[in-house]
């Protein structure tokens, strides 16, 4: 079965940090492009961040660059969202897709979430003002 585990959420203050993590199963890692997605209560889930199946590309979401980082660990099949300076609008629910595929987009398509077929079940993130 398909798994992926999201963990690492909690509630912190504006200026805070968290690091997220998205352990994963059922699937070849290595060839998956992995990416955080974020829903605020009563909206739609919004990109955030992802990176490429061979781990050259990341992409951002322009309201979290030089803040966020995302990386990979092809050894324990986990994705990991590390957030700093967080501010009160990215409090929601995060959650973590993947495609499977190893496909290489152009442009922004690793911010589609339409081309991930699999997520998880998120982690709650609520920052404080």
């Amino acid at each position: 079965d398909v798994q992926l585990q999201a963990s690492g959420g909690g509630l912190v203050q504006a200026g805070g940090s968290l690091r997220l993590s998205c352990a994963t199963s059922g699937f070849t890692f290595s060839r998956s492009s992995m990416s955080w997605f974020r829903q605020a209560p009563g909206k739609r889930r919004v990109f955030v961040a992802a990176i490429s199946w061979g781990g050259a590309t990341t992409l951002y979401a322009d309201s979290v660059k030089g803040r966020f980082t995302i990386s990979r660990d092809n050894a324990e099949n986990t994705v990991y969202l590390q957030m700093n300076s967080l501010e009160p609008d990215g409090t929601g629910v995060y959650y973590c897709g993947a495609d499977p595929r190893a496909r290489t987009y152009s442009g922004n398509g690793l911010a589609n979430r339409a081309n991930y077929p699999y997520w998880g079940q998120g982690t709650q993130v609520t920052v404080s003002s």
